[in-house]
């Protein structure tokens, strides 16, 4: 359990109980069992104290969700504006899928919150800033906003809901598919799984920096060609 968490100091005392410990041991409930397993009660739990010891700090569980999805936006790297914008949105792209692994409940959440804090806006601003500072236009903007995050909360969503997860679980799956489902009747699957999907080295999480650059450089044509800019001669894809 985080030191942040724990219910009492080294010295045996009772840690004082403060905003900044609901949210970072509400982060942990949902970690552990999904954002429905996330309750005034449960966290209380947690920190060893009552319920109603939780609301002298939060006004009620959506209070907590708002922050905590604050707390999940500032784990993300932020996009520098004025830099290398592939480079930045990149970068902020692959951070973004990392975070969402280690919180695959707030794949669905994130979008959602009512009360944004500062970490969520800060977010918005750098990427939006970035993309601005690249040559979107405010309409541009928007659409590439849109694409990146709906390609990285995508893969995030699939990523997250897959049964194959690394290379050590492919063939306990590929067994328990075969036993109910010959794939005799579906050659072009059969195909597919025998030489990519079930190989001792299959990850589908490789599949992530492929997409991501085809998303970049879909909206890097999309800017030159909005700017009368003639496209560049074509350049090997990176490794």
């Amino acid at each position: 359990m985080s030191p942040a968490i724990t219910a009492r100091r080294s010295d045996g005392r009772r840690q004082p109980l403060s905003r900044e410990r609901i949210l970072r041991a509400a982060i942990a409930v949902a970690d552990a069992g999904g954002h429905a397993s996330l309750t005034i009660r449960s966290v209380a739990q947690l920190l060893e104290v009552r319920p109603m010891a939780i609301y002298h700090h939060v006004a009620n569980k959506g209070e907590i969700l708002d922050g905590i999805l604050d707390l999940v936006f500032a784990e993300i790297e932020l996009p520098v504006p004025g830099g290398d914008w592939r480079a930045e949105l990149s970068r902020r792209a692959r951070s973004a899928r990392e975070v969402l692994r280690r919180h695959p409940w707030a794949i669905t959440l994130l979008q959602s919150g009512t009360a944004p804090g500062p970490a969520t806006l800060r977010h918005h601003d750098a990427v939006i800033g970035t993309l601005r500072g690249a040559g979107f236009t405010v309409t541009m903007t928007a659409h590439a906003y849109a694409l990146l995050d709906s390609y990285v909360y995508g893969f995030a969503l699939s990523e997250a809901a897959l049964p194959v997860n690394g290379p050590e679980t492919v063939a306990e799956v590929s067994a328990a598919m075969r036993r109910r489902q010959p794939l005799d009747d579906f050659p072009y699957l059969a195909e597919f799984s025998a030489e990519h999907i079930m190989r001792p080295d299959y990850d589908f999480g490789s599949e992530f920096g492929f997409g991501l650059e085809l998303v970049l450089e879909g909206l890097a044509r999309s800017v030159r060609g909005a700017a009368g800019q003639a496209p560049p001669q074509q350049e090997q894809p990176p490794q």
